[in-house]
């Protein structure tokens, strides 16, 4: 599923990574706790989370995540989004719930990463 798919289905505004929206992202994850992100397996993926600080950058370049979209309405801090210009990560924001995100991206096809045994 490509980020401006996902950006469409969240309903979401785009705050990084406009030029990044035909990239393929394949599975997601979420969480506001960074530890459980480390336990998911590096997959090209989307980060869902209601955690809004540069610590969730980090973390997802870290585990190679392509995308973060925000949810509940957060929005990135200038500190953010200068590390996600850095790290070539794309940044959305939506209004949905987290339960709601992960349920309406599900329903569309993209499916959970596997976590590490």
């Amino acid at each position: 599923m490509k980020i401006s798919e996902i950006a469409r289905i969240l309903e979401a505004k785009v705050c990084y990574g406009e030029d990044m929206l035909d990239t393929e992202i394949r599975s997601a994850c979420a969480s506001d706790m960074m530890s459980d992100v480390l336990a998911f397996v590096k997959d090209q993926a989307l980060l869902i989370s209601g955690l809004c600080n540069p610590q969730v950058i980090r973390t997802a370049d870290m585990m190679d995540i392509k995308c973060i979209a925000l949810v509940r309405g957060k929005m990135p801090t200038p500190e953010m989004i200068e590390i996600a210009k850095q790290k070539g990560i794309a940044i959305l924001t939506s209004e949905f719930r987290m339960y709601v995100a992960c349920g309406a991206l599900y329903a569309e096809g993209l499916h959970p990463g596997e976590l590490r045994v």
